[in-house]
């Protein structure tokens, strides 16, 4: 990093770094010129951003080892080392306003280096895309304090494009260089950090408050933020032709429990095509790969459940099939983000405890539903009785759905819908210690519904 000391003040050094007697007693005669020397550095570093520009249109993809993920830009160290050398020189001129103007500069090319080579050549948004989003320049700045108020604006209209643009397909090549970009605004806001606690150590006392990256440092988030819903938009994105599938099966027709369906079997399959690349890109930034994961299995998990819902009508086998199948995804969903590219490859370690959270809880309330929906529908109080004790935080909409895959009518839904509502208000009405009670149907309706599940699980096990 060139912002770390090569050499640390202790009591032997003190005396001659900071106590030297006529330091500053020369060079402070040229402090109010030094706006000759700001200006050199500004055309300086617009020529530096160009050639920046410039080189980015020849590089190809770079290259991705397991061990240490896709590497930095070299343009990006290139920056914070020339920032490096005007820092050296301005302190030795001056620690008082000219430094403060220089700190402004960095800012400045900062946000120049963001807009014009890390976003301006994201996959897509680099392309014809980058008409509908309005980036201000740095001529259109009246002045340096513009700054964090363009940057805030640049954000804004990056993050309206990820709502309203279009699905984003990318290619393999596309999310190496995005895992590229991601790793590199992750090192501008580490060093970013570091340059701005050596400005407010360098700079002259009644200016240290002026001296913040704020904007900058945010900027820098926002980028890694949106990098990573590209991704995740990505693999979900390649998920939507499974699910489509899924809900075109005639599950009223499924007699007969078997191996994991087909869907089941192309989700795998694009998780192990993308996934494995992502975590080697990312090799070096391990907790924004986690993140990734983290985020994808927030977002398919409520849309399989969604896709759940359009399979009607379902026939109680049909319920079980799909129960095996939720359960075959959960299994691998688990292990996700050490997935490889084949299934004889074992992974080496344990999947992160707050990614497995979230997996649990989602495809658990998935299996539940089915669980509900392999129940028998009479009586009606006896089924949302099931509803209400299997799925957490049950509503009268999803009851509705689940009604809908059992294939009954909705001018018959009237007698669920009122058990639905008594119960809730006996909850209401009740302490929480207090457990809702329905009239039970006979033993051996219910007998057989346990014994079933039960059968279902251990084929379950015994295929895993």
């Amino acid at each position: 990093n060139p912002f770390e000391d090569p050499e640390a003040v202790t009591a032997a050094n003190y005396q001659s770094i900071t106590s030297e007697p006529f330091r500053g007693l020369i060079s402070g005669s040229f402090e109010p010129y030094l706006s000759i020397y700001i200006d050199a550095q500004d055309a300086n570093l617009n020529e530096l951003i160009d050639r920046f520009v410039e080189d980015m249109k020849k590089q190809g993809v770079p290259e991705t080892k397991p061990e240490t993920g896709t590497s930095v830009l070299s343009s990006c160290g290139d920056l914070f080392v020339f920032y490096k050398k005007c820092l050296v020189q301005c302190t030795e001129l001056s620690t008082g306003k000219p430094l403060l103007s220089l700190a402004n500069l960095f800012k400045k090319y900062l946000r120049e280096y963001m807009h014009r080579v890390i976003l301006a050549n994201l996959p897509k948004i680099g392309g014809e895309a980058t008409k509908s989003i309005q980036f201000p320049t740095v001529s259109q700045l009246k002045d340096l304090k513009d700054i964090s108020q363009a940057t805030s604006g640049l954000l804004q209209n990056f993050s309206s494009f990820m709502k309203e643009g279009e699905t984003v397909r990318f290619s393999e090549n596309d999310q190496v260089m995005i895992c590229t970009f991601l790793v590199t605004a992750e090192y501008c806001l580490d060093t970013a950090q570091q340059l701005e606690q050596k400005l407010k150590q360098k700079v002259e006392a009644e200016f240290k408050d002026e001296i913040k990256f704020a904007g900058e440092l945010d900027m820098f988030h926002s980028v890694i933020s949106n990098c990573l819903s590209l991704l995740v938009q990505e693999l979900e994105s390649s998920c939507d032709t499974a699910l489509i599938n899924m809900s075109k099966i005639n599950w009223s027709q499924v007699h007969q429990v078997g191996d994991e369906s087909v869907y089941v079997s192309q989700l795998i399959s694009t998780w192990r095509g993308m996934v494995p690349r992502v975590r080697d890109c990312l090799a070096s930034s391990r907790k924004y790969f986690t993140q990734f994961c983290v985020k994808f299995v927030s977002n398919f998990i409520p849309k399989f459940i969604s896709s759940v819902y359009k399979c009607k009508p379902v026939s109680t086998v049909g319920a079980e099939q799909l129960l095996l199948d939720t359960h075959s995804l959960k299994t691998v969903l688990m292990d996700l983000p050490n997935i490889c590219e084949s299934a004889a490859i074992k992974p080496s370690r344990k999947a992160p405890v707050a990614f497995t959270k979230v997996v649990v809880k989602g495809m658990t309330r998935a299996e539940m539903i089915l669980k509900v929906v392999m129940s028998h529908s009479e009586p009606p109080n006896l089924f949302v009785d099931q509803y209400i004790r299997l799925v957490q935080d049950p509503e009268s909409n999803e009851l509705v759905k689940l009604l809908d895959m059992k294939g009954i009518k909705r001018n018959d839904h009237a007698p669920f819908l009122q058990f639905f509502k008594d119960a809730q208000n006996q909850v209401k009405g009740e302490d929480s210690s207090d457990e809702i009670s329905f009239s039970v149907a006979s033993a051996d309706d219910s007998l057989s519904e346990e014994t079933r599940i039960r059968k279902l699980e251990k084929l379950i096990k015994k295929r895993l």
